[in-house]
């Protein structure tokens, strides 16, 4: 794993791995995250890999703004409420994806085939509000993996420290590691399923 401080430089860099396939941690509002290119199916089977991930357990896209959020998904009237009180900020909202979505997201191990008319593919969405991430994902072009920088069923890591320890030893690491320094132990985000019109907390 390569760490590097937080630069004009080191974003640079991390901007052509994402491009490249690569893995990523970086710092969120929450705790350090791990990103990919969602639209590259070789860089998510890594980056499920690299987690110990059930593809059945899917990962949440982090977009650059409700705007752009909307062309993506189903967007409905609870979630423009949520949105407005809480967004940018630690909340994922998981709403349908929209047909005529710019880019179809569904799980790894189908990423080759075309996704099902009978079972509409949800959403997890992400607006952050940490200034790293949201410079990311504006400056890549389109949305980015956002899930915690640990591998499943292990704590969330805080510093980069946290994550070369949790990775040690591990054939599958991240890339890179864009270091903020340690972050506060603020709790994972809120999560609201909106996808059934209704909302259902998650977590």
């Amino acid at each position: 794993m390569k760490i590097l401080s937080v630069s004009s430089a080191a974003i640079q860099e991390v901007l052509i791995a994402l491009r490249g396939g690569g893995v990523i941690a970086h710092a969120t509002e929450t705790c350090y995250g791990l990103a990919c290119d969602l639209t590259n199916p070789a860089a998510v089977r890594k980056l499920f890999r690299i987690k110990k991930r059930s593809a059945d357990q899917p990962v949440s896209a982090l977009f650059s703004s409700v705007e752009e959020a909307k062309k993506y998904v189903e967007w409905n009237n609870e979630a423009e409420k949520l949105a407005k009180e809480f967004l940018p900020g630690p909340l994922t909202l998981i709403l349908r994806q929209r047909s005529d979505a710019p880019i179809i997201f569904i799980k790894p191990e189908t990423r080759n085939q075309k996704p099902t008319t009978d079972l509409p593919t949800t959403i997890g969405i992400r607006i952050s509000s940490h200034p790293l991430a949201q410079e990311l994902v504006q400056r890549f072009g389109k949305p980015i993996s956002t899930t915690s920088a640990n591998i499943h069923g292990l704590p969330n890591t805080y510093s980069s420290r946290e994550i070369i320890a949790q990775f040690h030893g591990q054939s599958a690491q991240p890339d890179l590691i864009i270091d903020s320094g340690d972050l506060p132990k603020n709790k994972p985000s809120r999560i609201v399923d909106l996808s059934q019109g209704e909302a259902k907390e998650v977590r």
